[in-house]
């Protein structure tokens, strides 16, 4: 692991809000990373099989997030959406739910579907997926989590499966890249495991949950300074921040939401910033201390919808 130091970061005096109103209820985003343009991608959650994928634009000018005419259905609510990592890449986006989908965004403004993984050796259909993610530094790499307990490290590439581990003891429902070959994951049986692909056999338990068996819902891995992630419980209105190098004890605790906890994300350019969001219809920004105040962290910027 990276033995990189806490940077302080400096706090912005103004702080830029941009709405944009759905058609439709949302579960998955995601945000580009390419230097053409600033896209988000918007999943729909609808309870039924057809849903929809909604490509939006930034435009830097206005500050207004608009509609585009990239727009696609997908089968069934997306868990998760993610485009391509590399800025200078190929304008691919993946999506999880019924199976790992890559979807290629064409210079004529349509969105074609380029592959459709499964991970099952003896059917047609695969346990549905809950997450997944994309591999930084190995972009061919993709990581998927699934309710069968495993996950499944795919070779985009080749559109293969490079390994398939049983990961937990019940259903998987997150899963974090670190490095090239390495990944945690969290689980409904309450842990955070680490595994490392050099030595697929073993894992290590870095975190439980205090109340045995509550689920873990989300996993975040610090990609500005790889000693901490964070997670968060089924039913819990707290932030769990954890360091790898000191398993089942967490340096932190955010508990200002007024609700449970259901997102979380660390700012793409600092390793002190976390946002999270609730069903107290608030997303926080955290900027933790480098040493942590006994009497709790207060967030430094509070969006209420």
């Amino acid at each position: 692991m990276e033995n990189s130091t806490l940077d302080s970061h400096p706090r912005s005096s103004t702080t830029n809000v941009v709405a944009y109103d759905s058609p439709f209820p949302i579960y998955a985003l995601a945000l580009s990373s390419s230097d053409h343009s600033t896209r988000l991608a918007a999943g729909s959650f609808l309870e039924e099989a057809r849903n929809k994928v909604d490509i939006l634009t930034f435009d830097e000018e206005t500050q207004n997030i608009r509609a585009s005419p990239l727009s696609f259905e997908h089968p069934y609510p997306p868990t998760k959406l993610m485009f391509h990592p590399s800025s200078n890449s190929p304008d691919l986006l993946a999506s999880s739910g019924d199976f790992l989908r890559l979807w290629e965004i064409q210079s004529n403004q349509t969105v074609e579907p380029k592959a459709v993984l499964n991970n099952s050796k003896t059917s047609e259909f695969c346990a549905p997926l809950t997450s997944f993610d994309w591999n930084e530094v190995e972009p061919r790499r993709i990581g998927t989590s699934s309710i069968d307990t495993t996950c499944t490290i795919w070779d985009i590439e080749r559109c293969a499966v490079e390994t398939q581990l049983i990961a937990h003891d019940k259903e998987v429902y997150d899963i974090a890249w670190g490095q090239a070959g390495v990944f945690a994951s969290v689980s409904a049986d309450g842990s955070v495991r680490i595994f490392d692909l050099r030595d697929k056999e073993h894992s290590t338990i870095i975190y439980e949950s205090p109340q045995p068996d509550t689920p873990l819902l989300k996993l975040a891995w610090n990609k500005q300074d790889l000693r901490y992630m964070a997670t968060i419980l089924m039913d819990s209105n707290k932030v769990v921040i954890l360091d790898i190098r000191s398993p089942t004890m967490p340096v932190a605790e955010l508990q200002k939401h007024q609700a449970c906890v259901n997102a979380l994300a660390w700012a793409p350019k600092s390793s002190r910033h976390i946002c999270s969001a609730g069903d107290d219809a608030q997303a926080l920004i955290w900027e933790l201390p480098t040493v942590a105040d006994p009497s709790g962290i207060d967030p430094m910027f509070t969006y209420s919808a």
